[in-house]
């Protein structure tokens, strides 16, 4: 009888031992690295919803660690290719700071063809998934894909016209957007985003292009007393992803997984470009309330800068060709898919 207790114990022990075992293994810890300081909208409203609903959704299975400004080290630029090596597990990237790599998601970049985020966000999703999953970013798991609300232009003189532009120090986000800036006759100057205040306060920018909903992590209204935004479609956006390192997403367990992918793809990349562009409004009020001034470009006055970016359009496609892209299909199948979204 003692023998049989001792045999049962033991095996209770190793079963329940074996099972912890199980259970710790099927534990996962995913380190998301981005450049934004955690106040910022984008890390708030967006990145620590999704990281919320992975962890509640998967009951406690998942942990996502949150390094924001760049606190795994590194340079905003070379957040994809962490993805990619594993340096992190998941990153927020701006798809332009590694300009001419992802060249498909550059036709939500083209000047005046972004109205609505969330229709744009939309576009982008179903288009990655047509175009990009396979080919671009073949080397990575996207998990959201998106754009911010309309860019403008801030700076430390009046810009109402294209020529207001001429000799100005630009800080641009993008490939295209340089270009539109040197159409204008500004200078572009490359610069991550949290790089911007101490670009303004020491004078070696004049302004910068950014969305309203960034400036009031960045302190912008304080730095600049002059804003320019556009009626109507919007003079440029940024395209965004949620990348995850493709070895750690394939290695999850099923149901893991299925948590993953529940909380990511189309609705969460609506869900993402929709908040950023909510968040313009709160923004923008700050500026409002310091007295700034707010030009807002309208009418007949948006001709002129239109004509200024029509170039980049002709040259895009060219430059879309040269890789084997159909650029003007590319164009044709965004605008359809946002006028789609809106209606």
């Amino acid at each position: 009888m003692i023998l049989r207790r001792t045999m049962i114990g033991m095996a209770g022990a190793a079963v329940a031992a074996m099972m912890a075992t199980s259970a710790m293994a099927q534990d996962v810890t995913l380190r998301m690295h981005q450049f934004l300081p955690p106040q910022a909208n984008v890390p708030k409203l967006v990145l620590d919803v999704w990281a919320d609903n992975v962890e509640e959704a998967s009951e406690g299975r998942i942990k996502v660690e949150r390094y924001p400004s760049m606190q795994l080290g590194g340079t905003p630029p070379e957040l994809m290719d962490q993805a990619i090596d594993g340096v992190a597990d998941i990153v927020w990237t701006v798809v332009g700071y590694t300009p001419g790599r992802y060249p498909s998601t550059e036709v939500f970049e083209l000047p005046f063809i972004m109205t609505n985020a969330r229709a744009a966000s939309s576009a982008y999703w179903q288009m990655f998934e047509k175009h990009m999953k396979d080919t671009e970013f073949k080397d990575v798991h996207i998990l959201g894909t998106w754009v911010h609300g309309p860019g403008m232009i801030h700076t430390n003189k009046e810009v109402r016209t294209p020529s207001d532009m001429q000799g100005l120090k630009i800080r641009g986000g993008s490939r295209l957007v340089n270009s539109l800036l040197e159409k204008t006759g500004a200078t572009p100057v490359g610069m991550p985003v949290p790089a911007i205040p101490e670009g303004l306060s020491k004078g070696v920018i004049d302004g910068t292009t950014i969305p309203w909903e960034v400036t009031s992590a960045l302190k912008v209204p304080e730095l600049v007393s002059n804003h320019t935004e556009f009626e109507g479609q919007a003079l440029y956006v940024l395209t965004f992803v949620l990348a995850m390192n493709k070895d750690r997403y394939e290695g999850l367990p099923d149901d893991l997984k299925k948590v993953i992918d529940d909380n990511s793809g189309l609705e969460f990349s609506i869900f993402a470009g929709g908040t950023q562009a909510d968040s313009d409004g709160p923004a923008r009020q700050i500026a409002v309330d310091r007295g700034n001034n707010i030009v807002t470009v309208s009418g007949d006055d948006v001709q002129a800068w239109r004509d200024a970016a029509q170039p980049i359009y002709n040259e895009w496609i060219a430059d879309m060709d040269a890789k084997g892209i159909d650029g003007q299909a590319l164009i044709d199948e965004a605008t359809s898919l946002m006028e789609a979204y809106d209606n």
